[in-house]
């Protein structure tokens, strides 16, 4: 592709999975950026984007709108809000919508785009920020033939895994939300593993280490266990906020719900990611979720329940 033919892309939102999507798509792509942070714009703009002043100036010229924002009350204004993407954009070009909000909202959200003549393609992603820096995302896909055409360029640049779902809106939702059912499990079940390993006097780290290698291991409890272990001392980088769960397995069980499926373990992960909301903990890593099952300083000088040596038990 030409440099002449290369689609002006546009990324409304630069956030923890946004920004580094937007340097990744700004590194091969004419690039325009918006979010309500001046300093996340300027960090994008040095690598060679435009900065826009709005969410309708960032739109204006773009051939392709990727949306990268945290929920549906988000979704609705950057698109429709005053100011908003969808009024600003030409027919014919294409919203690629990488949030997850559900298949519904989603289905919702291309129905009012194609009042404007605006296409749309259903693309959440999963795989963290230093993947999606690297172009090493898994991609789900739910859309018509023609929007994915018109999409290509940014899902290629951004995907190492592109799974077209289905050709309807909210396909690439439905799958995302299992990714997010099995997601949000392990993370719970690491953070019972951890708590567990963690008040019987065990060194978490040891525990991490030595069971992430084999059956017992997964990817969550690789990757969230050191971060939990984290959690008790300055805090682990988040990466995941822990009320981004809080909003994906509410998704998931609504979904279950409408379907009739019971899923009793996720909704008993989504309560723990409650109580670690109710606890303060929303804008801290998901990781953080463990302090709930075993809190910091709880039980100071080792086992709990363990009389200390030398001493009665109470």
């Amino acid at each position: 592709m030409s440099p002449d033919t290369l689609p002006g892309t546009a990324v409304i939102g630069l956030g923890a999975m946004g920004l580094p999507m937007a340097r990744r798509l700004a590194s091969q792509l004419p690039v325009t950026v918006y979010d309500i942070d001046p300093n996340r714009r300027a960090q994008v703009a040095s690598d060679g984007a435009t900065d826009a002043g709005s969410v309708a100036e960032a739109a204006r010229n773009a051939d392709i709108v990727l949306l990268a924002v945290r929920d549906q009350a988000q979704l609705d204004s950057a698109l429709f809000g005053e100011g908003g993407a969808a009024p600003a954009m030409r027919p014919g070009a294409v919203v690629v919508l990488t949030s997850t909000v559900g298949p519904d909202v989603a289905r919702a959200t291309a129905e009012r785009l194609d009042e404007y003549g605006v296409l749309t393609v259903d693309a959440p992603v999963s795989g963290g920020p230093a993947r999606a820096g690297n172009g090493d995302l898994l991609v789900l896909v739910g859309g018509s033939d023609e929007a994915l055409a018109s999409a290509r360029p940014v899902l290629d640049l951004l995907a190492s895994t592109l799974t077209v779902v289905g050709p309807r809106v909210g396909d690439g939702q439905a799958l995302k939300a299992i990714n997010q059912l099995l997601a949000g499990v392990h993370i719970a079940a690491a953070a019972e593993a951890v708590a567990l390993a963690r008040e019987l006097g065990l060194d978490p780290g040891t525990v991490i280490e030595s069971l992430r290698h084999g059956a017992a291991g997964s990817f969550m409890f690789g990757d969230r266990g050191p971060r939990m272990v984290q959690a008790y001392g300055e805090g682990a980088e988040v990466r995941s906020r822990l009320d981004i769960f809080v909003k994906d397995m509410g998704i998931v069980t609504d979904i279950a719900r409408t379907a009739h499926v019971p899923l009793p373990l996720t909704s008993a992960a989504q309560q723990l990611y409650l109580l670690g909301e109710r606890a303060g903990l929303g804008a801290q890593d998901d990781s953080s979720v463990v302090t709930v099952l075993s809190p910091d300083g709880a039980f100071p000088g080792g086992h709990p329940g363990r009389a200390s040596e030398g001493h009665d038990a109470k």
